[in-house]
């Protein structure tokens, strides 16, 4: 699913970015070698990114409650 428009990035690319050690959406984008243009898909990225990192630490069995979310969104794009 392509989650911004203006930089082809899909829900793929925001899970290769996490498995690459991305916790920020401005980490996701620069896994892109691009950055958010309208903004209209950083809550969708944010959205992706926390499921991401959820499904990444259950895999490497940690627990959900110890897992941190960036808080500064409108900063981080």
């Amino acid at each position: 699913m392509v989650v911004c428009s203006c930089n082809r990035l899909t829900h793929k690319d925001v899970e290769a970015a996490v498995a690459d050690g991305a916790t920020r959406p401005r980490e996701i984008y620069a896994a892109r070698n691009c950055k958010a243009q309208c903004g209209n898909c950083v809550k969708g990225v944010v959205c992706l990114l926390r499921e991401a990192r959820l499904k990444h630490m259950k895999k490497a069995e940690v627990p959900a409650h110890m897992v941190p979310v960036a808080t500064d969104v409108a900063l981080s794009a």
